[in-house]
């Protein structure tokens, strides 16, 4: 017992013999590994603040303003309750800029963190490709060039300034995946929170124009957040060449939204 006092006095650095030869006290490994776990738990706790606080509605990419076509759908009585909503944005999510847009988010961040500037400059010229209606382009392009004016200004990063030059619009995913890249944000949980805010956002948007309560726009949320990550896993088990889509009405909505007569959104 006076031993054991013994040392845990040295280990403090308070008793006879203090030094690099003293064994700690009995349960120091444990310590240790629970100090690891917090740090852990702490980084992983300021990822989440990150992606919270990038892919919230309040940052400043102006996510509010576009419905991705809905408008005109909503406009032309497709859409008249919670339950078409859902049918419309999962059909989104799932065959449309849902789907390719994650592909081009995990393609962005794995030519980030490898340094492959040509890579991911092909993988921006595709995802603005993609686009398939002028009001399309505009929002994935002006979201995406707002999204890395945003953080180059707040969280400046030398790996985005190498990989982009100054005003460039980049087309909405590559900037978010690019961006989660160089910050060290893991890639799954970065892209979930994306797909997340995707989904959101389109939600938002019918709740506004249908118009549907509160609380059934998070009924609409709870039923399409099963989805979530199973889009995620096969977005990212997918190569860049397997990006495409079937969304063919979102695109034609897209499309006669651009004539729409009274509008509230700019997609």
């Amino acid at each position: 017992m006076a031993g054991s006092e013994h040392n845990r006095a040295a280990w403090r650095g308070g008793g006879e013999g203090a030094g690099p030869g003293v064994m700690p006290p009995v349960g120091e490994p444990a310590a240790v590994a629970r100090s690891v776990d917090g740090r852990l738990q702490a980084a992983a706790a300021a990822d989440l603040s990150r992606l919270m606080l990038w892919l919230s509605p309040a940052f400043p990419v102006g996510g509010y303003s576009y419905s991705h076509g809905l408008e005109w759908v909503v406009e032309g009585g497709r859409i008249r309750d919670a339950a078409a909503l859902e049918g419309w944005i999962a059909d989104v999510l799932v065959h449309g800029a849902g789907c390719s847009d994650l592909i081009f988010f995990a393609e962005a961040w794995r030519a980030l963190a490898a340094a492959d500037t040509p890579r991911l400059r092909h993988v921006a010229e595709l995802a603005a490709a993609f686009a398939v209606s002028a009001e399309r382009r505009l929002e994935t392009l002006g979201q995406g060039t707002a999204f890395l004016a945003a953080v180059g200004t707040v969280w400046p990063h030398p790996a985005l300034l190498a990989a982009f030059q100054a005003g460039a619009e980049i087309a909405y995913p590559v900037a978010v995946g690019a961006s989660t890249a160089a910050h060290g944000l893991p890639l799954a949980a970065s892209a979930h929170a994306f797909l997340q805010a995707f989904a959101a956002n389109l939600v938002s948007a019918g709740v506004r124009l249908v118009p549907l309560g509160q609380t059934d726009g998070l009924r609409v949320q709870a039923r399409l957040e099963p989805l979530l990550p199973r889009l995620v896993a096969t977005a990212l088990a997918a190569r860049l060449e397997d990006v495409g889509g079937a969304a063919i009405l979102v695109d034609i909505a897209s499309m006669r939204h651009e004539t729409q007569y009274t509008r509230l959104f700019r997609s």
